[in-house]
């Protein structure tokens, strides 16, 4: 389907967080939140308005030592200004010929959140959901590496629910004795309190590249765990904190001869991108006795390929790098997959968080990770972030009854709701890219 975009608004707010949360080589209290407004004109008459919200975060897009915070959160917004210049100059074209992704997590920082806004108007438009879009290729998707999209995309189905896999980051207390300073909220502040509130079963464990205290971290963290009766899984997360392949191997050999962490071990299913970006497609993955994926390292659309040839397995599906990217990784895993044998795929995608927040970031990201078959993402705003605490009670208000499978109103202010360690998303198969809602404009600011 054709169309034309007429207008691009960028706005911003501020994001505070109710805990430090540490991942890699920064420690974030605050950020503030992007959100972008487009319009569009069908060519056969008629249009629609859309929307999308991406948080500004900080050292992981670029996590060049000599920028400071700012000049990361600057770089994004230069991002998102030059998306908007670049979109608002294309004639009329289909939602998937109007993206431009770069290479570079930055420069596809922008076409990324556009690009949702975009998706969100034109189903909007033909009164649509976000699956039926994909299903139908409204979205207009062609062969790509011998594969047919289309009909790939056809046989997707979103599901009603999906587990929340809980980050313990590498400042979060574990037990009530690792508390330094309480909250004092009412929410869960430690590992033990999150597994009770919760019920996760599910679990993203960071580390941090220095062995000894890696090993004693993760103890501490299956000391707790292997407390639930019931089996769990966990990922770890490297965050590009280990210099080589050599490096995580030895971690690896180390837990599995650490008598403390058997069962942790045993619930591991993945290990997230451990090594440097600029050094991570350098060399085979091996000596792992785990599949691998790559994250910080998929900055353009032959990340995965390359990724593939060193012996990595999966690639993590991000809003912020782009939905197409997802919707074309997830393309190639089930193309990859195809000759193999066994019950188990060999290639593979994962769900995974930057801190997003509830409402139209958060309600995007599930439906497209549904919709690509997965049955567990990593989610951390909920945990981070007192809810919707600092929106307009009236913007909170309509999102729970919008959506009141996914929210709850708890503690003074409207929250993701989970139960067992689940997420009910039934709701977001609604007309526009799943959401019923929309934020109140009047609380922001324009883009800075």
């Amino acid at each position: 389907m054709r169309f034309r975009i007429t207008s691009v608004e960028l706005f911003e707010r501020d994001v505070r967080l109710r805990m430090p949360f540490r991942f890699g080589v920064v420690t974030l209290t605050a950020a503030p939140q992007a959100f972008a407004r487009v319009r569009i004109e069908l060519a056969g008459g008629g249009g629609a308005e859309g929307a999308a919200a991406e948080m500004l975060v900080p050292k992981w897009f670029d996590k060049d030592p000599a920028l400071t915070n700012e000049d990361n959160i600057g770089q994004l917004r230069r991002s998102l200004r030059g998306a908007r210049e670049a979109y608002l100059a294309h004639e009329p074209r289909s939602a998937w010929a109007h993206s431009s992704p770069g290479r570079g997590l930055v420069e596809n920082f922008g076409p990324a959140l556009l690009d949702r806004a975009l998706v969100d108007a034109l189903c909007r438009a033909h009164r649509v959901s976000f699956q039926e879009a994909v299903r139908t290729n409204l979205v207009g998707a062609t062969a790509f590496e011998g594969m047919d999209l289309p009909g790939y995309f056809s046989r997707l189905k979103q599901g009603r629910t999906i587990a929340a896999r809980h980050t313990v980051g590498l400042l979060d207390p574990v037990t009530a004795a690792d508390l330094e300073a309480c909250v004092g909220d009412g929410l869960p502040e430690t590992l033990e309190e999150v597994v009770a509130r919760y019920g996760h079963r599910w679990f993203k464990l960071k580390v941090g590249g220095n062995l000894k205290a890696d090993l004693e971290r993760l103890a501490a963290i299956a000391s707790v765990l292997d407390r639930i009766e019931e089996p769990y899984q966990a990922s770890l997360d490297g965050n590009e904190q280990y210099e080589d392949m050599g490096a995580v191997a030895e971690l690896w050999s180390a837990m599995k001869a650490d008598p403390r962490l058997g069962r942790l071990v045993d619930s591991v299913t993945f290990i997230e991108q451990p090594v440097k970006r600029s050094k991570a497609l350098a060399s085979r993955v091996a000596g792992i006795g785990k599949p691998v994926i790559i994250d910080e390292s998929d900055d353009a659309l032959d990340a995965f390929p390359r990724a593939k040839a060193m012996g990595y397995k999966g690639v993590s599906s991000k809003t912020c790098k782009g939905l197409y990217k997802s919707l074309l990784n997830a393309a190639r895993c089930a193309h990859w997959n195809r000759d193999k044998t066994g019950t188990d795929p060999v290639f593979f995608m994962t769900g995974e968080d930057l801190t997003i927040q509830p409402g139209l970031a958060l309600q995007q990201d599930l439906a497209l990770v549904s919709l690509l078959g997965l049955t567990h993402v990593e989610r951390n705003g909920h945990h981070y972030v007192n809810g919707m605490a600092d929106l307009p009670e009236s913007e909170q208000a309509a999102f729970l009854a919008a959506h009141p499978d996914l929210y709850e109103r708890s503690h003074g202010a409207v929250r993701p709701r989970i139960v067992g360690g689940e997420l009910e998303i039934g709701s977001l198969n609604c007309v526009g890219f799943a959401s019923a809602a929309m934020p109140d404009w009047s609380s922001m600011r324009s883009l800075q």
